[in-house]
């Protein structure tokens, strides 16, 4: 991994055709010593299944793979046979890449391709995904700033480890769902990178799951499901579907569509996904960059310790988080950025470039959303 932005080499002259704007840098291609591009970093795709097999994860890796050559990325995959599961004999990995974080450093991303492996039971005895060692990988691999792309059945895997349901989200684990069916997807994010390409309203065919839990709280709602456009939703008029957030040190996106094998032939759902790929990888930047009103107010509340000055100015800070996030949740976005621009104003004093960092990435978010 190559923390922050910089990255080993750049990415292919194919994928460059990006304007120079304030929140999505161009970045410079690299060449190899034949004039070629040279690649610009690896993802790590994971289809490893011990439970219900899902059909899309030979196409989901095919497509990853197109990407990759479209766009600068190499992609090793890890998916052996197990059981009743044929896995991808011909591409997988002879071994475990989960060894330690170290190992896992190489890639940019790592992409859970939906690897059910059967744990709803909560059984902390039932084999998992990954186990404790291989958990451990993953662990220190985020925490060193690693990026995680979730497919579908991401949250339908290692159920008897809560850390890994923070991971993907919020805690939300595939709860069940109805069939098959057309339903509208509404954009609540609409500049951040995996988003920017979609329409307001993204109809579409697919397997909509109903999660154990609202993640809202504690990530970034990218895009919400209407449940009054389909039946079987039973997660009322709030249910987020795809959400990303920044967990531990790294980065971590989730899309709870792509069962349906068309997914992966379709050029809009293949751009929304490159962008988390992308965004998790740290390729690419913009609209907000995921972050939320909690993880600012978390932030905000460790500086505001020791001095009587610091304890004023952290509180002056979380005053008016408080007044932005309101503002933001009636909608008022406009409002939202002017007491976001004080707050930021107000956090130069507690001298940590992050804090002042994180409140831009808001201004940038409820900047985006005025008049969406």
């Amino acid at each position: 991994m190559n923390r922050p932005l910089a990255l080993a080499g750049g990415i292919c002259a194919s994928a460059l055709a990006l304007a120079v704007t304030t929140t999505t840098p161009t970045l410079a291609v690299e060449t190899a010593d034949d004039g070629t591009s040279a690649s610009a970093y690896k993802v790590l795709v994971v289809g490893k299944t011990l439970g219900f097999r899902h059909s899309h994860i030979d196409e989901t890796t095919n497509a990853v793979m197109q990407l990759g050559q479209e766009h600068g990325f190499t992609v090793d995959v890890w998916d052996p046979p197990i059981g009743r599961s044929p896995g991808q004999p011909g591409l997988t990995m002879a071994t475990t890449p989960f060894t330690s974080a170290e190992d896992l450093a190489q890639y940019e991303t790592i992409l859970f391709a939906s690897p059910v492996d059967g744990t709803n039971n909560q059984d902390p005895a039932r084999p998992r995904t990954l186990d404790d060692t291989e958990l451990a990988a993953l662990q220190g691999y985020m925490r060193d700033g690693g990026g995680f792309v979730g497919l579908h059945a991401a949250t339908d895997a290692m159920h008897a480890v809560p850390w890994y349901g923070k991971l993907t989200g919020g805690g939300a684990r595939f709860r069940n769902h109805p069939q098959q069916q057309t339903a509208t997807m509404r954009v609540e994010s609409p500049t951040h990178p995996s988003t920017e390409m979609l329409p307001k309203e993204w109809i579409r065919f697919d397997e909509w799951y109903n999660f154990t839990a609202n993640p809202r709280e504690d990530v970034h709602v990218l895009l919400t499901l209407d449940e009054s456009t389909y039946s079987g939703g039973s997660m009322g008029a709030d249910h987020p579907i795809s959400w990303c957030h920044n967990f531990e040190g790294g980065r971590s996106w989730y899309e709870g569509a792509g069962h349906v094998d068309s997914s992966y032939s379709d050029p809009v759902f293949l751009d929304h996904l490159l962008g988390g790929i992308e965004w998790t990888a740290e390729v690419v930047e913009g609209g907000g960059d995921c972050v939320t009103f909690p993880e600012v107010n978390a932030l905000n509340e460790d500086l505001g310790q020791g001095s009587n000055r610091a304890v004023k100015l952290s509180g002056d800070v979380a005053d008016h988080l408080a007044a932005a996030e309101q503002a933001h949740n009636e909608g008022r976005h406009q409002a939202a950025v002017q007491v976001l621009t004080r707050a930021r104003g107000k956090s130069h004093g507690l001298q940590d470039p992050e804090l002042t960092a994180k409140i831009g990435d808001l201004v940038e978010w409820q900047q985006g959303l005025i008049g969406f």
